[in-house]
């Protein structure tokens, strides 16, 4: 298998440790313990054709064809809401404002995934250097790519494309199945 090919998920952190992805409902995280299986995330990579009625042609080229949408001209760049990040394919829960921090770049940038269990990274060399390029781990989806020149405390930036995500405020996290995550904002009010 080539290094191309190879995929790297990030383990869970002590915070994240005890939730167990459950399929009752998509988006609902069940707290029951133990390690989470494949068979129990709520999330799946819709068809082919669902994904090309369901995207703009923008979210469907960076998404499934690796494309990179403009910087300083899209959707999430300087968003500054509180909520969270998702795949704008299958919904899975990536990033939250929590850990957003304006990097100059032109493109939303993290230190920390919300979920890192959720997110695969692949080598990239498609550009002549090696970059880790970061997907989705149910939908596949291309996101960005992550660098070694973050804030701390992880010193870590995930440089992602707006048109892979859909922000989901705080105020409708319940309302739209992440109540889960809801804790996150009102600890820090």
């Amino acid at each position: 298998m080539t290094t191309r090919l190879k995929i790297r998920f990030r383990l869970i952190g002590p915070l994240v440790a005890g939730f167990l992805l459950t399929a009752q409902a998509p988006g609902v995280f069940a707290d029951v313990g133990g390690a989470s299986a494949a068979a129990d995330l709520p999330w799946t990579r819709p068809s082919q054709e669902e994904i090309k009625a369901r995207l703009d042609p923008l979210q469907y080229r960076v998404t499934q064809r690796d494309g990179t949408e403009a910087p300083f001209r899209n959707t999430y760049w300087d968003n500054k809401e509180e909520g969270i990040y998702v795949d704008v394919v299958s919904g899975e829960p990536l990033f939250s404002s929590r850990e957003k921090f304006k990097s100059g770049t032109g493109w939303p940038s993290f230190y920390a995934p919300l979920e890192p269990d959720l997110i695969a990274e692949h080598t990239d060399r498609s550009l002549g250097v090696v970059r880790t390029e970061v997907r989705s781990r149910i939908a596949d989806s291309h996101l960005g790519h992550v660098f070694n020149d973050g804030p701390q405390p992880t010193g870590l930036r995930y440089c992602i494309n707006s048109a892979s995500l859909r922000f989901i405020s705080v105020d409708d996290l319940e309302k739209e199945g992440y109540g889960k995550y809801l804790s996150l904002f009102t600890e820090a009010r």
